[in-house]
């Protein structure tokens, strides 16, 4: 009840700071040794769980729902997701590209339990479904709500929520796109995923549908991670 005292107050707390918590668990993993990043998964995403627990009472327009377009736009964002892999979609080949670092040519070591753990272990398994429960039910609502519903409105007035959810504003469309798409490795998937996940929240008036989209994005891709090895999407 400590978080939610803390988490109750002017309505940006409740929509930033599980967010950035969330976040700088994400920063912290692997800080003890390539196993902990594993572990500190696991607890991130309880602790995930958590947040959303205690944020919910207080953020109104955090609410699933389903509908034929926020099926259609999850199973595409998943294609895009996948099927944009040129020489200069990610971030690691886009800045190497343009001469503005000199970090290695090979990026660092993709997020594969089976590597650490054993192909098919019990470890491996477990952290492989922990990956594909988190992403689709912990990730979703938390980034729905800091992207579409704060930042998106913020961009556009201080008072956000005099904002109506379903109002176009052609400057925070493109910046909360922007933002989220050069917050992922996948930069112009991210961007592409982000136009079509406010483009439901504009068309539904909601969240949920953007939450829902989310959702099943992240599970195909998890699914298509573990069936075909492309383990350098996590």
């Amino acid at each position: 009840m400590l978080l939610r005292k803390f988490f109750t107050g002017p309505p940006a707390i409740a929509r930033v700071a599980p967010f950035l918590i969330f976040v700088l668990l994400t920063l912290a993993q692997g800080g003890c040794g390539p196993a902990s990043a594993y572990w500190f998964y696991f607890a991130k995403t309880v602790v995930g769980l958590w947040l959303i627990y205690e944020m919910w009472p207080l953020v109104a327009e955090m609410r699933w729902a389903f509908s034929v377009e926020a099926v259609l736009v999850g199973v595409g964002v998943f294609a895009l997701w996948i099927g944009i892999n040129g020489a200069w979609t990610t971030q690691h080949s886009l800045w190497l590209k343009l001469g503005l670092t000199h970090a290695p040519s090979v990026p660092s070591p993709a997020w594969n339990p089976n590597d650490q753990f054993g192909s098919g272990s019990a470890l491996a398994w477990l952290f492989i479904v922990t990956r594909i429960l988190g992403s689709t039910f912990i990730v979703p609502p938390l980034e729905e709500v800091f992207y579409r519903s704060f930042v998106y409105r913020y961009i556009a007035r201080v008072d956000f929520l005099s904002v109506p959810l379903n109002q176009f504003l052609p400057w925070p469309f493109l910046a909360t796109a922007l933002i989220f798409g050069f917050s992922h490795n996948e930069w112009l998937a991210g961007i592409l995923c982000a136009a079509a996940y406010q483009w439901l929240v504009l068309r539904k008036n909601r969240l949920g549908d953007a939450m829902t989209a989310h959702a099943i994005t992240n599970f195909l891709l998890g699914l298509w991670v573990v069936w075909k090895g492309a383990w350098n999407f996590w």
